[in-house]
Order: C-alpha cells, then sequence, then structure tokens
C-alpha cells in the first residue's frame, strides 16, 4: 500500500506544517485523523499503519507533525498543548471534508478530546491508545513543577527511550489550563480506548477515569495483556484495528 507524500500546510500565520493526506476512495467514507504523542511524529510505526488501514479500507488519513516537531518549522520548545490543539484544527478545517474519527496517542489522545469536544457532530468515533489526559497534573511531582516554574524547563528519564523527556514551562502551563479530567467530558461519539497492562508513562487508573468521565454511552475500554506504552507490536495493532473496523462502517 504506497503512503501519500509529504506535503506542507500554513495554518494561517506563516507556520510550516508537515502533513501526508490520503483522500477517501468514496466521500461517504471517514477520514482518519492520527495524533502523535508528545515529541513523536507521524513516521512512527502506528502512525503509518493507521495511514495503510485508511488506504485498505477505502478511508481517508491525514497525519501531521506538531510545529517543532518531525518534518515541520518551528522550534519544539514554543510548542505548547493549545498551539498544536490549533494546528490540528485548522488541518482538519481547511483539509478535510466529512466526518473524522480522531485517533491519538497518549499526549495525542489528549489532544483527541479537546478536538472532539470543539468538532461536535463531524467526529464520528474517538479511539485513544495510550491516551494521557491531564498529564501536566498526575504525571508531574510538586517538586518537578516547582522546578519548572523556576527553571523554565524540566529533564527527566524516558522508561521507553534513551532520550530524555523535556518539558518546558510554556507547554506544561498550557496543559494545566486545558485539563478535563475534573468534570463530565461531553463527548457523545463511540469512544475506543486502549491501554497496556504495564503501561509504566500512564497509569492504568487514568483510562478507568476516563471512561467514567465521557458522557457518551459507547465507550469501551482494552486492556492489553503484557503492554507497555507504545502499543505499536504487531499484537497490539491487530487490537487496534479489531477496535477500529468497527468505527469505519458508522453511518
Amino acid at each position: 500500500m504506497l503512503l501519500p507524500d509529504l506535503a506542507y500546510f500554513d495554518p494561517g500565520d506563516g507556520r510550516r506544517i508537515a502533513i501526508c493526506h490520503r483522500l477517501p476512495a468514496d466521500p461517504a467514507r471517514p477520514t482518519l485523523v492520527f495524533l502523535p504523542g508528545y515529541a513523536s511524529d507521524m513516521t512512527g510505526s502506528k502512525a503509518v499503519a493507521v495511514d495503510a488501514f485508511a488506504g485498505a479500507t477505502g478511508c481517508g488519513c491525514l497525519r501531521l507533525d506538531y510545529s517543532g516537531t518531525g518534518a515541520s518549522g518551528g522550534e519544539f520548545a514554543d510548542g505548547t498543548l493549545a498551539r498544536w490543539l490549533e494546528e490540528v484544527l485548522a488541518a482538519i478545517d481547511r483539509l478535510v471534508d466529512g466526518r473524522v474519527i480522531l485517533i491519538g496517542s497518549s499526549m495525542g489522545g489528549w489532544i483527541a478530546l479537546l478536538a472532539a469536544l470543539r468538532l461536535g457532530n463531524r467526529v464520528s468515533a474517538l479511539v485513544g491508545i495510550a491516551a494521557a489526559p491531564d498529564f501536566t497534573d498526575w504525571g508531574f511531582s510538586p517538586e518537578d513543577k516547582i522546578r519548572l516554574l523556576q527553571d523554565g524547563r524540566l529533564e527527566r528519564p524516558d522508561p521507553d527511550s534513551n532520550t530524555p523527556f523535556v518539558t518546558h514551562r510554556g507547554f506544561w502551563q498550557s496543559g494545566e489550563a486545558l485539563r478535563i479530567l475534573g468534570g463530565p467530558i461531553a463527548i457523545d461519539c463511540p469512544v475506543r480506548l486502549l491501554h497496556g497492562e504495564h503501561d509504566q508513562v500512564v497509569p492504568v487508573g487514568v483510562p478507568l477515569k476516563l471512561l467514567a468521565q465521557l458522557r457518551s454511552a459507547d465507550v469501551q475500554l482494552t486492556l492489553v495483556k503484557g503492554g507497555g506504552h507504545r502499543l505499536s507490536e504487531p499484537r497490539e495493532l491487530d487490537a487496534l484495528f479489531r477496535s477500529l473496523a468497527p468505527l469505519v462502517e458508522l453511518p
């Protein structure tokens, strides 16, 4: 299955946002919008697999790199949750016709939830892969938060990578302003949450709380035995596509 070529779009202020955009085979088919995690990009194995799945099922697919990441322009230190959410909404508004299915990995799951709240009926379903809403809150100790405010950045080891996990004050403050787990979440479309049993980044309690807070009556949580945070092994991708296949057939 051939993947779309790299292209760029400007959300309106000169930013150069990298995208890969596959059009649906039929206008009635949805477009899958894949949203990467923090400091990740659209060339990861899950993103590419979702694009190939879209091609095989006649769906559209939109992948993008947030500003300051991957092939997009800008500095990573300038990235905030609000800025990246704005880029996602602009891309959907300008590039996609018809309904969308939002698929978010880790932080991308948080952005998917925020986007769904703003897009309303355009979103026919949402899939969270190790979704990490509100991680600027539960993911940092009080000491970490003080250091972020005082020093402007925080560097910590990443359990899934040899590259340190760097957080900048602007991103953290933006995330704190966009927390959603404190009350009911007014999303009514079907939601599927996929989470690893041994995820060391996002505790299993997070998707359980998300399941309880979502207003939708059609929310399912799949706990993958032995799975970690990345959920990119073949059997884990199979679990993702088993959840996704019925969603692309929704009217």
